[in-house]
């Protein structure tokens, strides 16, 4: 049984939908327990709508809650009954094997290293979602946890993210790409050109050389290294220009009879094309490289993220994704807090 704690009142849709997202993953997992984190009183108003094995939901009182806008190190140390202070203390002390949230980024940021910690050797943890394209899905890694990342933690990035493709996705030997603004070697700022030697003389990953934005909704390679900034600018577009797209290609189809009529005819193959573009359907973003698992979501996640990100955690425990991370890294015990 793996048991996973969820911050019940982080997101826009908390915490109805937060509720309603972990009903659905103990109701498709028997093997899944799910410890609810969040004003008591709230959660099992929401938990009293849903039929469910009350053994495996429990409710786990919090008083506070940390707020998008808060300053993320001030919040984590002042606010020690909070949903997501509990939650990062919950894996900790081996309470939990993972934590889930749809919560502040910069506040789970900050707890996963200060109160989860990090495993010896990593010096930067990133944030590591799954993005759909052409050809299944890519890795984006970072999307947000490291703006000011040195050449080093990129190296790093690229040999957990391979770990984590191989081994959750059953990828064997999966591609690594840098982002860059041209294929060419000498093309990049400064990070990228530092970057770049030292992985085509990394041999635990499979180096591809440069890709550029375009090529990644082609599926260019499995996995996409980029610093923060960069590859959250990626996210944030792909996101939207997939919305973008999507209603677009819905007003289009009910612009007058003729198109209603042919929106009949495609509506089948179109809805199963877009659903391969979900990417809800992969869950959130795992923080990788730390003493235990901790998954961030979309604020804006509804059910269907939210019960996906609570399953995920189950692959992720059973394959074991911390232990090969560590051996990969030649580490042997965890960073002292």
């Amino acid at each position: 049984m793996i048991k996973v704690a969820v911050d019940a009142m982080g997101g826009d849709n908390a915490p109805g939908e937060i509720v309603a997202g972990a009903v659905e993953a103990v109701r498709e997992k028997s093997g899944i327990q799910v410890a609810l984190i969040g004003r008591e009183e709230l959660v099992k108003a929401e938990l009293a709508k849903y039929t469910y094995n009350q053994e495996q939901i429990q409710v786990v009182n919090a008083t506070e809650v940390i707020a998008t806008e808060e300053p993320p190190v001030n919040a984590i140390r002042r606010k020690k009954d909070s949903s997501i202070v509990i939650g990062m203390n919950m894996v900790k002390k081996k309470e939990a094997d993972a934590f889930v949230s749809a919560g502040s980024s910069g506040a789970i940021l900050v707890g996963g290293q200060v109160i989860v910690g990090r495993i010896k050797g990593v010096e930067r943890p990133p944030l590591a979602p799954l993005i759909p394209t052409e050809r299944g899905v890519s890795l984006l890694i970072d999307c947000g946890a490291n703006v000011d990342a040195r050449s080093s933690h990129l190296v790093q990035f690229a040999q957990m993210g391979s770990i984590y493709m191989e081994h959750v996705l059953g990828i064997k030997n999966p591609t690594v790409a840098i982002v860059n603004i041209g294929a060419e070697e000498e093309k990049g700022n400064a990070l990228v050109k530092e970057t770049f030697p030292l992985l085509k003389e990394c041999p635990e990953i499979n180096f591809i050389g440069s890709i550029e934005a375009r090529e990644i909704p082609h599926g260019g390679a499995d996995v996409i290294v980029s610093e923060a900034f960069v590859g959250n600018v990626i996210l944030k577009l792909y996101e939207g220009l997939g919305d973008t797209l999507i209603k677009k290609v819905k007003g289009g189809m009910m612009m007058n009879l003729r198109s209603k009529i042919g929106a009949l005819l495609v509506k089948p193959a179109i809805k199963e094309t877009l659903k391969s573009f979900d990417a809800s359907k992969y869950g959130g973003a795992p923080l990788l490289g730390l003493n235990g698992l901790v998954v961030k979501t979309h604020g804006n996640a509804k059910r269907t993220e939210v019960r996906n990100s609570i399953i995920q955690c189950m692959t992720f425990k059973e394959q074991a994704i911390n232990e090969k991370i560590r051996e990969s890294l030649g580490a042997q015990k965890d960073i002292p807090q």
